[in-house]
């Protein structure tokens, strides 16, 4: 009982080896000439069967006529026998034949099984040929691709190093591009601001002397306009304390001429004060 219970466990403990798929032979048909040999074959053994039959028929009545013969010793019995004996040395000679065919026949029909199987040989080892053909093919293409993908995995990391290289560098020439743009640019505007702070300076000094030559304009005009008014308030004036002198000198001296008056000359100052005014 400890012994089978012991062999049950080891069953159990053993791991079943993965079964190999077995290889199908398909027997190939045979080939017409083997079909003809095995015919003629069959057909030979079925002719000398019965002919076996038929011999051992003849000679038993051959025994039993040679028999009779000499028993009664008669000239008919006798003939009976001769011919009895003469069919079965007649049998005997076609017995002889169909076994010579049947030696050619059995011959000819082991040639052609030893070339099929000779032949089945070669299209096993072929099949066999083929069988490691397509395995080998099949892990050359898995091999293959596991090549292709470690390939793969080492090709895109050297791709990815290469390009971040290749980005690093043209980030680095944008960045120092920009910064020499930037630079120029603050340049040119440090520049244009300089321009126009020197022509906004340029422009305040020519609007103070402007300004300058306007209120000089304004003061000599406001002079002149001063000048003109007091020149014709004392004008005025002496005009006013002359008419009651040249009452008093016409009601004295009427038949006498009336001296020149001088408005002309007042019209003159009065030109000269206009021609300054245009300057």
């Amino acid at each position: 009982m400890a012994r089978v219970a012991k062999k049950t466990a080891a069953k159990r403990g053993a791991k079943k080896a993965p079964a190999k798929a077995k290889s199908v032979r398909t027997s190939k048909p045979a080939s017409p000439a083997m079909t003809k040999a095995q015919a003629t074959v069959d057909k030979l053994t079925k002719e000398m069967a019965a002919q076996a039959k038929a011999m051992a028929a003849a000679r038993k009545k051959a025994a039993a006529a040679k028999k009779k013969s000499a028993k009664s010793g008669k000239a008919m019995d006798k003939r009976a026998a001769v011919t009895a004996g003469n069919a079965v040395s007649k049998m005997s000679n076609a017995m002889q034949s169909a076994k010579a065919k049947m030696s050619d026949a059995k011959e000819k029909l082991a040639k052609l099984k030893a070339e099929a199987k000779a032949q089945a040989r070669v299209d096993a080892a072929m099949a066999k040929v083929e069988t490691l053909k397509a395995s080998l093919a099949a892990k050359a293409e898995a091999d293959l691709a596991k090549a292709m993908k470690a390939f793969e995995g080492k090709w895109l990391k050297k791709r990815a190093a290469a390009n971040a290289k290749k980005v690093k560098a043209t980030a680095k020439k944008v960045k120092a591009k920009l910064a020499a743009i930037e630079k120029k640019e603050k340049a040119k505007a440090a520049a244009a601001a300089k321009k126009a702070a020197a022509k906004a300076k340029a422009a305040a000094k020519k609007a103070a002397a402007k300004a300058k030559t306007a209120a000089k304009k304004a003061a000599a005009k406001e002079k002149v306009a001063a000048r003109k008014a007091a020149a014709k308030a004392k004008a005025a004036a002496k005009r006013a304390t002359a008419k009651p002198k040249a009452r008093k000198a016409k009601a004295k001296a009427k038949p006498k001429a009336a001296k020149p008056k001088r408005a002309p000359a007042r019209k003159k100052a009065a030109t000269r004060g206009r021609k300054k005014k245009a300057k």
